[in-house]
């Protein structure tokens, strides 16, 4: 019988084919980490400071910035702290907080993206009877069912994964613990695991993208039935941004977990880039960039932390 309990740690042993370059890493991740941190903190003062902001559009927004916060908070400060040169290693509920988190905070992103195009289609299909249907206890529900069911989707990945024996080697062929990486350590069969795994990944994005593209196919109709270049203008731009992030969102999903061969450098190429740059970094300048009233709360934050500064 093998010794289940040989593995108390892992070592990530990092973006592969990356050997010598942990400096200019280093510089450049944190760079991007920071970005990202300021970048979703000023939506989140400029949503709350604005009570013109204060509409179901905004507060799902605002749970967006939360969760990208959070999300390349999962995997970077550790992926920092081994490139400036410290220890690889991590402790087995390490890996296994890092791949509950990764899922629980990317299904929730996820199923809010899905909210969020509801949000859309109720605004620009109902708009006479938008604050009755999007009511303030309808979008608390909304917001939390999100994080319920993201939840619920990492907790059963996570115990999928860990439920199985680990007893060497513990070199992790990756930057953080992730389902595929982790499953080729694993001291028995895992096809059966792999299977369930890739179908319960791959379902629930998909069922969440055919549900937006229902949503959408709706409002790109009811746009079409506006008479006015205007409002069919206005009614388009409302909605470019936030299409703008979807397809940005679930393109690596289907590139890392639904190719048939994986290859280790384009998921880790593709998810560094998912993890710091396309989702979490470029979400504010998205939102911001393409929105009159958040640029303009956007403004008035930074001028009153400017007054604040120069006091």
């Amino acid at each position: 019988m093998r010794n289940t309990s040989a593995v108390t740690e892992f070592i990530l042993l990092g973006i592969p084919h990356t050997e010598d370059l942990e400096t200019m890493l280093f510089v450049l991740f944190v760079s991007f980490y920071i970005f990202t941190l300021m970048g979703n903190l000023l939506i989140l003062l400029a949503i709350v400071s604005s009570t013109r902001l204060h509409t179901p559009m905004y507060f799902f927004l605002c749970k967006l910035s939360v969760c990208d916060i959070f999300f390349p908070s999962v995997s970077s400060p550790k992926m920092l702290f081994y490139l400036a040169g410290n220890s690889r290693a991590i402790s087995y509920s390490g890996c296994m907080s890092q791949l509950f988190f990764y899922h629980f905070l990317g299904c929730t992103e996820c199923f809010l993206y899905t909210v969020m195009a509801y949000d859309r289609f109720v605004a620009i299909c109902y708009p006479l009877r938008y604050t009755i249907i999007m009511s303030h206890r309808v979008c608390a529900i909304l917001a939390m069912g999100t994080s319920f069911f993201g939840c619920i989707q990492a907790t059963f990945l996570t115990t999928l994964t860990f439920q199985l024996p680990y007893c060497g080697p513990s070199e992790v062929d990756y930057y953080f613990c992730d389902i595929p990486v982790m499953l080729k350590l694993a001291c028995a069969d895992t096809s059966a695991l792999e299977m369930v795994g890739l179908i319960s990944v791959g379902l629930m994005p998909l069922s969440c993208f055919l549900l937006i593209l229902t949503f959408y196919s709706c409002i790109v109709y009811s746009i079409l039935q506006i008479r006015s270049t205007e409002g069919q203008w206005r009614a388009f731009s409302t909605c470019s941004a936030h299409l703008t992030a979807i397809l940005l969102s679930f393109m690596p999903v289907v590139l890392i977990y639904l190719q048939p061969t994986p290859n280790p450098w384009l998921n880790a190429t593709v998810q560094v880039l998912n993890n710091l740059v396309i989702i979490p970094m470029l979400n504010p300048l998205i939102y911001s960039l393409r929105n009159k009233e958040v640029k303009y709360s956007l403004r008035k934050v930074l001028e009153e932390m400017a007054l604040i500064h120069e006091k």
